[in-house]
Formats: structure tokens, sequence, C-alpha cells
């Protein structure tokens, strides 16, 4: 089962408690401050609910609108201020063995992950007796870099590590 953050449902029509409302109609212009009882009279003309947007404001505020829709606009915005785009940390794997053009490649990636506002985790594999061959490991990181630096400016978070895998390397934009 999915675990979702369920919306604070607003009050609607006959549970509103204030005796004067802030109303906005259902073409989204202000009427003013009126009465709650010819609020919801206007509302009931129209077919539709007397909904209150907000009750930090003295009147509250109050909209004409159909419940139903309301609250699915209001999940629906929800979830789109949940979206992150950005921020995040995208990998990008290089082997010892890359070629010129593969770290070519790897950093037109990267740069689009970096202009995205991403940071980037530079991961290189190391296997068998390419473990003792650290330094061109180290090399080849390090012309990735250069590369990468050629068409958009980065700073390293930390310094490269060396772990049991290989190396690894996070890189922001500056």
């Amino acid at each position: 089962m999915i675990n979702q953050q369920r919306i604070k449902r607003p009050l609607v029509n006959n549970q509103i408690r204030a005796a004067e409302v802030r109303l906005i109609d259902e073409d989204a212009k202000q009427v003013g401050v009126v009465s709650l009882v010819e609020a919801l009279k206007m509302a009931q003309v129209k077919g539709l609910d007397l909904i209150q947007v907000t009750e930090k404001t003295l009147p509250p505020v109050c909209k004409i609108a159909e419940y139903g829709k309301y609250l699915y606009w209001q999940t629906k915005k929800q979830k789109e201020g949940r979206k992150q785009k950005g921020g995040q940390v995208k990998g990008i794997r290089l082997s010892f063995a890359i070629s010129e053009h593969d770290m070519g490649i790897r950093a037109n990636l990267a740069e689009k992950f970096l202009k995205e506002g991403n940071k980037i985790y530079i991961e290189m594999v190391l296997r068998g007796r390419e473990k003792a061959l650290a330094n061109v490991a180290k090399d080849k990181i390090r012309k990735f870099l250069e590369i990468l630096n050629a068409r958009l400016p980065v700073k390293p978070e930390g310094e490269l590590k060396k772990g049991m895998r290989g190396f690894t390397l996070v890189v922001a934009k500056q």
C-alpha cells in the first residue's frame, strides 16, 4: 500500500464558522467582504460549493468552486511541489580502459546533469591488476575533469577517495 500524505481538507459550506468572509467567485474575481449567509446563497444559486481557502486572515478567504475539482487541483499542486528538479546526485562511471571519445561522451552527459543543477558522483571501478595501477586511474579521472572544466567550470566537493573497488569523487557546478 502506498503511503500518501493527506492534505488538510478545507472547510466547506456549513462547516465554515466565520460571520463574514472575503469572497472570490468562480471566475477568480474578488467580490469583497460579505456575510456568510450571503456567500452560501451565491454558491447555492450557482450550484457550487463555498470553500474556505485560508483561515489565517480575518475575515477568512472563501472561494466559490466545485469541491471535488478544488481537492483534485490541491493534490496535484502538492505533488508538483514534491517533484525535485535538480539537487540530486547523478552517477557517472568511468572504466579503467576508457577511450578519449567515450570520455567526451561521458563529459557531455555530466555537463547536462550539472546544468540541471545536479551534482555528479564520478566512479572508477578497478578490477584485478588495475588496482596496482592506481596512478594511471587517477590520471584518467584528472583528464575527465579537464575535459569537463573546458566545457563548464566545476569544483570537486572533497578529495578523490580510494575505496575498496576504486576511486570516487563528487563534483558540482561552480
